[in-house]
């Protein structure tokens, strides 16, 4: 007698960042990826952390409410200079002003995920904070490291995955992969909690 299967959920990641999309294809599951509709602007006074955690559930309710059968991954990242949010240079010229900043400093880079499933009223969150420490930057490596790898789409200016691992002097984390944008072990935590079988 053949057991019967339940068909696992959909599952979407509700961003459009490329670099969490690599991220999900590691599992080797079916997704989609979904764009959120949401304000990302900072409440007045909002810490960095709460800011990623606030958004990370925001995006997944977002794209949640229009897939109510799926189960949503949300996510979001604040890096953190002396309190100080700091997000998306954009352009260079700004880029070049973030790292000038950091040289020699800590930075911390709040990684938010959140997993909802509105069908079973299913909602976890939870946050890793990357410590990382930036060398003593020349202005002719900033220049160099920027022209090289372009990382306007990344908040603080770097991609440790690529060639900005040479602007660090030491990362501290639980969760490997939250730097680049999405912590893995605890999405994998959550949405094996939702009802997706892993591996």
């Amino acid at each position: 007698m053949l057991e019967s299967v339940t068909p696992q959920r959909p599952l979407i990641l509700g961003s459009t960042s490329r670099y969490r999309r690599e991220l999900v294809e590691r599992l080797n599951l079916p997704f989609t990826t979904a764009a959120p509709d949401v304000d990302e602007t900072p409440a007045p006074g909002e810490a960095p952390g709460d800011l990623a955690l606030r958004l990370a559930l925001a995006k997944a309710h977002a794209v949640a409410a229009l897939h109510p059968d799926a189960i949503v991954i949300g996510s979001d990242q604040v890096s953190d200079l002396n309190g100080q949010p700091m997000g998306k240079p954009l352009v260079h010229e700004r880029a070049v002003q973030q790292l000038r900043s950091m040289r020699g400093q800590t930075v911390m880079f709040h990684t938010a995920v959140a997993v909802v499933c509105k069908a079973t009223g299913f909602e976890q969150s939870d946050i890793a904070v990357i410590k990382t420490v930036f060398r003593d930057l020349t202005d002719d490596e900033i220049e160099r490291y920027l022209r090289a790898e372009q990382p306007y789409d990344c908040a603080g200016s770097a991609k440790s995955e690529g060639l900005g691992i040479s602007l660090l002097d030491a990362i501290h984390s639980d969760d490997p992969t939250a730097l680049i944008g999405l912590p893995m072990i605890r999405t994998c935590r959550m949405v094996r909690a939702a009802g997706i079988q892993l591996p």
